[in-house]
C-alpha cells in the first residue's frame, strides 16, 4: 500500500491522515470507557491487599480460615492463601465484567456472560494451583529459618518463573484457547520460510479459536526450544491480507530473534529472586511485623503482609516495565521491515490492528508512560515511514 496524497495550498504534496477523525474518535471513545474500570480494578485491588496486609485484618482472616480447617499451621497456610487469592479475585471481579461490557459494546467481545464466567473460574483455578504449593513451600523455608528462609526462596522463585516460561504454552494457553494446525498452503509455507530466512526454528505453525471470545486481532510466537511454535488468531486469518499476517509474524519473530522471550524469562527470573529477598527484609522488620498482627515471618498471619509488600513492588516498578517493553516492541518492529522490506504493509498492518481493537491511535502521553506496553498505532507508523526514509533507493544501491 503506498500513502495517498493531497496538494497543500502552496502545491506541496503530504500524505493524508491515517486515520479519520471518526476512527480517531471511536478508540478514544473505548479508551476513555474502559480507564475507570481498568484503573479502578488496579486502585482495588491494591488498597485492599494493602489494607489487608498492613492492619491486623489481614491476620485475623488467616487465623480465621485457618480454624475452619482444624487450627494447625499447615491449616493456616493452605486456607490463608486461598483467601487471600479468592478475595483478591471478587475485588476484581466487578471491574472486569465492566470492561467487558464496554468492550462489547464497541464490537471486540463474542463471547456470552456464561463464559466469561467458565474463563474466570478457570483462571481462579489455575492461580489457586500455583499459590498454593508456593505458599506451602514458602512458609515450610520460615519455619526452617525463620530469619535468612529468603536465600532458598529466592532461588526457588527464579527457578520456578524459568519453568513456568517454558511450560506455559503446553499447560496453561490450551487451558483457555483451542488450537490447530494452520492448513498446508502458501501462508503457511510462507510463515515458515519467514522464520527460516531469520534463522529462527519454530515447532509448527498453530491456529488459535480466539474468535469465540472476541474479533481483535494477534499473533504471537511463544516458548522455548522444543516448545516453540508461530501461533495466529483465526480472527487475523479472516480478517488481514496474508502479507500483512506475514508483518505482524515478522515482528514476533524479531522477540525471537533478539532473544526477548529468554531475555524476560531471565530478568523475570532475577527480579522474582529481588523481590523475595526484599520480602525477608520486609518481614524482619519489627514496625511492620506489629502493624500487621503477625510475631515472625514463620507465622502464617504474615502471609498478607508479604503478599502486600509484593503488590506494592509490583505496582512501584510497573512504568519501568512498561518503559522497557515498548523499546523491545519498537525494535521487534524494526526488524519486521528489516526482515521483509515492506513498510507500505507494514504501515498497512498497523492501521487493520488499530482499527479492527479499536485502539486509542494517539493516546495522551501520560497514559502511555504509565501504562502502555506498546508504542501508539501513530508512533509505528511515523518510526515505519522514518525507516523507508532512511534506506537507500534501488538507484543508490547500484554501483
Amino acid at each position: 500500500m503506498t500513502d495517498s496524497v493531497s496538494p497543500t495550498p502552496g502545491g506541496h504534496p503530504t500524505p493524508t491522515p491515517d486515520f479519520t477523525p471518526a476512527q480517531r474518535a471511536r478508540g478514544r471513545a473505548l479508551r476513555r470507557a474502559q480507564l475507570p474500570w481498568a484503573l479502578g480494578g488496579r486502585i482495588t485491588g491494591l488498597a485492599l491487599t494493602l489494607v489487608l496486609g498492613l492492619t491486623p485484618a489481614g491476620a485475623g482472616l488467616v487465623s480465621a480460615v485457618g480454624d475452619w480447617f482444624g487450627g494447625s499451621r499447615t491449616a493456616r497456610v493452605l486456607a490463608g492463601a486461598a483467601a487471600l487469592v479468592l478475595l483478591g479475585q471478587l475485588a476484581q471481579l466487578p471491574f472486569g465484567a465492566g470492561a467487558r461490557s464496554v468492550r462489547a459494546r464497541f464490537g471486540l467481545v463474542t463471547q456470552g456472560w456464561a463464559g466469561w464466567a467458565v474463563d474466570a473460574l478457570r483462571g481462579l483455578a489455575l492461580t489457586l494451583l500455583l499459590a498454593l504449593p508456593v505458599a506451602f513451600g514458602l512458609y515450610a523455608l520460615t519455619d526452617r529459618s525463620p530469619e535468612y528462609w529468603w536465600l532458598p526462596a529466592a532461588g526457588a522463585a527464579a527457578l520456578l518463573t524459568a519453568a513456568l516460561s517454558f511450560l506455559y504454552p503446553l499447560l496453561v494457553e490450551p487451558v483457555f484457547n483451542r488450537f490447530t494446525p494452520m492448513e498446508p498452503g502458501p501462508l503457511r509455507e510462507a510463515l515458515l520460510g519467514l522464520a527460516e530466512r531469520d534463522g529462527v526454528r519454530v515447532r509448527d505453525v498453530l491456529v488459535a479459536d480466539a474468535s469465540r471470545r472476541t474479533t481483535a486481532l494477534n499473533a504471537y510466537v511463544s516458548g522455548l526450544g522444543a516448545t516453540r511454535r508461530i501461533v495466529a488468531y483465526d480472527t487475523l486469518l479472516s480478517t488481514a491480507e496474508p502479507r500483512e499476517v506475514e508483518l505482524v509474524v515478522a515482528h514476533e519473530l524479531g522477540h525471537v530473534k533478539h532473544r526477548d522471550v529468554l531475555t524476560g524469562t531471565v530478568l523475570g527470573a532475577v527480579g522474582a529472586a529481588v523481590v523475595v529477598a526484599l520480602l525477608g527484609l520486609a518481614s524482619g522488620w519489627d514496625a511492620l511485623l506489629s502493624a500487621s498482627g503477625a510475631t515472625d515471618a514463620a507465622d502464617p498471619r504474615s502471609m498478607p503482609l508479604l503478599a502486600a509488600v509484593a503488590a506494592l513492588l509490583g505496582a512501584l516498578s510497573g512504568p519501568v516495565q512498561c518503559a522497557v517493553s515498548r523499546a523491545v516492541e519498537t525494535r521487534a518492529d524494526r526488524h519486521a521491515l528489516e526482515l521483509t522490506g515492506d513498510p507500505e504493509q507494514f504501515i498497512a498492518m498497523q492501521r487493520r490492528l488499530a482499527l479492527t481493537n479499536v485502539s486509542d491511535v494517539d493516546p495522551p502521553r501520560v497514559l502511555e508512560l504509565l501504562f502502555a506496553t506498546h508504542p501508539s498505532a501513530t508512533r509505528r507508523i511515523a518510526a515505519a515511514r522514518a525507516w523507508r526514509a532512511r534506506r537507500p533507493s534501488a538507484s543508490e544501491l547500484v554501483v
